[in-house]
């Protein structure tokens, strides 16, 4: 039977933001593991690495090939993830080599090379190829935009009360009203709304690939956010956003205000959970948020 341990900091995350049904799902992860070895006759290649929501094994195929073995935490996030992978089928995406509910065994890409650590105007290149690449039309999937904005359109006014008006009103406003007017006619297009640095790995078959899609069906310029406010203090905002626009083919005023959405809806996300690296991330694209013109849909 082989040895496992769940990775301290992952286990404590997911206790802390799931409660006892993170603790019952992390107590069967073992035995998860251990079924989906002999499933699909495989052997452990290495320590596991972790994410946000999943746990990763590097494995060998008993043919040789080198995967890796995923075991990720469902919600609605999380959920559509093989649906996506299948429907890029390896086209600026890591290959999908076979799934379960929660358990996807992927191709091998390398764990420690990432963009973050790539010059940020090659980055950009990079991203931008690949999200240019993986705009396909959307297959059926839990999430889309419209219903999405229309959600968001009721919680927004209510989190700001919350917590205490932390952003000026005009930017609040602006974001509610762009998501009201945009959310009914939304394309139907494959958005992946985590697609950002740390989330493409150096890879064999191709030299990079994008990783852990959370997918939903909308506008592809929803997508945009991460990619402006990761890496934010390397290149200004309005530079990052052209750039962005250009090298994907996309709308600029569509993209300009889904990415100031993005970032107020962001913000009270952070502010709610305390994260103050997400928070320190948005504060330059907030600061440019407010120098857009009243109808906030102008690059600055």
């Amino acid at each position: 039977m082989t040895r496992f341990e769940i990775p301290l900091p992952f286990s404590t995350r997911i206790s802390q933001r799931e409660g006892d049904e993170g603790r019952a799902w992390l107590a069967d992860l073992p035995a998860r593991l251990e079924e989906y070895l002999t499933r699909w006759s495989l052997t452990v290649d290495g320590p596991a690495r972790y994410g946000y929501a999943a746990v990763v094994l590097p494995v060998v195929c008993a043919d040789g090939t080198p995967a890796a073995l995923k075991l990720t935490w469902l919600d609605a996030d999380t959920a559509d993830e093989p649906v996506a992978l299948s429907t890029w089928n390896g086209r600026g995406a890591v290959l999908l080599l076979a799934h379960e509910p929660g358990v996807l065994l992927l191709e091998r890409l390398d764990s420690g090379r990432d963009l973050d650590g790539e010059p940020i105007d090659s980055a950009i290149a990079v991203l931008t190829g690949l999200l240019r690449e993986m705009t396909v039309p959307a297959p059926a999937l839990r999430r889309n935009l419209r219903a999405e904005a229309e959600r968001w359109t009721e919680e927004l006014p209510r989190e700001s009360r919350e917590l205490g008006h932390p952003l000026p009103r005009r930017l609040v406003d602006a974001a509610v009203g762009f998501a009201r007017e945009r959310g009914p006619e939304t394309a139907s297009l494959l958005v992946n709304q985590d697609l950002h640095f740390q989330n493409v790995l150096a890879g064999t078959r191709r030299p990079w690939l994008a990783i852990d899609p959370q997918p939903l069906a909308g506008d592809p310029e929803f997508g945009v956010g991460p990619l402006i406010w990761n890496r934010a203090g390397e290149t200004p905002v309005a530079q990052r956003l052209r750039a962005v626009v250009d090298g994907a083919g996309l709308d600029p005023e569509l993209t300009t205000s889904w990415v100031l959405f993005r970032a107020v809806d962001a913000w009270f996300y952070s502010t709610s959970a305390g994260d103050q690296r997400l928070l320190d991330a948005l504060r330059p694209v907030l600061d440019w948020a407010q120098r857009l013109p009243a109808n906030g849909r102008a690059l600055g």
